[in-house]
């Protein structure tokens, strides 16, 4: 201030769009290969540090991978830029174990199959070198801790005659200077070696001596997943989230009606801080659809509805939290409304932004920035793919209008990201200004499906709201002029943490982009 005139700031310039680029793919699919339903990946999850990726499939398996780009220079890539340290290469990732977390059961009570799927995967705070992270089903909750561990190996029993040394052990005799192989399940690859058959008998006189099996630490390593609690029996219906407090010492799980609160220690109490089941079933207008903890207030959560509104809640409040400290929702327009309005408002999938200022929000049709500090609407929509709004009859038909797609921010907040059918997912500049929206095809060559038409920010819908919509251009066909494919869908990505980088699942495939 200056005078009592306001000084005015030149607006920030939007950034550029990124250039997308191909990085890895792991289990690429040959071309007419028929994919098996337990393979295809249902969950991903980067951990805080970026150093790790998990995904989980319908077969109940999560498969864990390892950064291998930074090892080499022993410090972070965003150390290294610092330094001006020149870095050529892209974010690389290599397989690193596999183990099964879930397997298929059976609720004789109830008579339901309970099926193995992972619906969400995430990572806790490591310790003492392990990878800690939690896993679930549609009903129960695994605490997962990934260890390296040196083999332990069995020496086998040696009748030939040998000198007694110390501690049991025994050295070969002296007419004897073959040395004789050990198996890590103590057998001999050897048959002459192998004593304990049933034809096997003493020699006249019995033996001077005998060696008894010794466990021997190799400086071999294998890494070991140990299920370390089991939270179960606490949900009626599916879970649809599982998320981490930012205490480290506590997690929510949430199905279609409740929300309950879980310390890591303790498997066999959990706390219901959300119950939105009527006392009449026939009541019931909404159900829960996905929930996240703020990621630096211990005390706060967000969750979302299938009617299209966000809550926020304070878990200072009350120990059962009905009433929201916030509520975000869209105002219906007028006269927009039809038989799949309820439908596709309905929200699949809800994140915070790294600060915690900003809440994303998918629903069917859109994608959907929320400020924390208004709750008179979004900051800005993202319109993914609008050519399908006349052909909602067709995909409530065949059920595809229920699909739940997952959303995902940049680290740093600029950027958004959400899948699509044929394998596209779409990545939009949520800064100021920015018209960037850019369809990318899971493939070698992402960017091959990219639509010619520029996409343009259309007007606000209200100087309140602030409402920019992009990305309504985009037809039915794609720059080749090919049809766009509704039975491949994309419904899960990740984008990683401190970097340009996204990791997503088109069936069993997981392609991984940088820019």
């Amino acid at each position: 201030m200056n005078g009592g005139d306001e000084v005015m700031t030149a607006p920030a310039r939007p950034t550029p769009p990124l250039e997308w680029k191909f990085s890895q793919v792991f289990g690429e699919r040959t071309a007419g290969e028929e994919v098996q339903e337990v393979d295809i990946i249902s969950a991903i999850e980067f951990d805080k540090t970026g150093d790790h990726l998990a995904t989980g499939d319908r077969g109940g398996r999560v498969v864990l991978f390892e950064r291998t780009d930074t090892k080499d220079h022993g410090a972070s890539r965003r150390d290294l830029e610092r330094m001006d340290y020149p870095i050529n290469r892209h974010p690389e990732f290599r397989y690193m174990t596999e183990f099964q977390s879930h397997e298929p059961e059976f609720d004789y009570l109830k008579s339901l199959e309970i099926e193995e799927k992972i619906n969400k995967i995430r990572w806790c705070q490591t310790a003492n070198g392990a990878l800690f992270l939690l896993s679930t089903n549609d009903k129960t909750i695994k605490f997962w801790k990934v260890q390296e561990k040196k083999l332990k190996k069995i020496s086998e029993m040696n009748l030939d005659p040998p000198k007694a040394v110390g501690n049991g052990s025994m050295a070969c005799s002296s007419n004897s200077n073959i040395p004789i192989p050990c198996l890590a399940n103590g057998g001999s690859p050897d048959k002459s070696y192998n004593y304990l058959d049933n034809d096997f008998s003493f020699p006249p006189g019995g033996l001077p001596s005998l060696r008894l099996p010794v466990v021997v630490t190799s400086q071999e390593t294998n890494l070991v997943a140990r299920c370390r609690r089991v939270y179960a029996h606490a949900h009626d219906y599916h879970i649809n989230s599982i998320s981490n407090n930012s205490d480290g010492e506590t997690f929510i799980s949430a199905d279609d009606l409740r929300i309950n609160l879980w310390n890591l220690e303790i498997s066999n109490q959990s706390f219901n801080i959300v119950d939105v089941k009527p006392a009449n079933m026939e009541d019931l207008t909404e159900v829960i659809t996905s929930a996240e903890f703020h990621p630096t207030h211990c005390n706060t959560l967000a969750y979302s509805s299938s009617k299209g509104s966000i809550r926020l809640i304070d878990l200072r409040q009350s120990a059962l939290c009905d009433s929201h400290a916030k509520l975000f929702e869209e105002p219906e327009a007028p006269g927009s409304r039809s038989f799949f309005t309820e439908i596709i408002a309905s929200i699949s999938d809800i994140k915070f932004a790294k600060d915690g200022r900003y809440i994303l929000s998918r629903d069917y049709m859109t994608l959907k920035l929320w400020d924390i500090n208004m709750d008179s609407g979004p900051v800005a929509m993202f319109q993914v793919h609008e050519y399908l709004r006349p052909k909602l009859c067709d995909l409530y038909e065949n059920d595809s209008i229920f699909d739940k797609f997952e959303c995902c921010l940049s680290g740093d907040g600029l950027r958004v990201a959400t899948g699509s059918y044929s394998n596209l997912f779409r990545v939009f500049g949520c800064s100021p200004g920015s018209t960037e929206a850019t369809t990318l095809e899971a493939s070698k060559n992402p960017m091959r499906r990219q639509v010619q038409t520029p996409s343009r920010p259309s007007r606000s819908l209200s100087s309140i709201t602030r409402v920019v919509r992009r990305g309504a251009e985009t037809s039915g066909v794609d720059a080749n002029g090919n049809a766009f494919d509704f039975t491949t869908k994309l419904l899960h990505l990740a984008w990683h943490p401190t970097e340009n980088s996204i990791a997503c699942a088109a069936a069993n495939s997981l392609y991984m982009y940088y820019a």
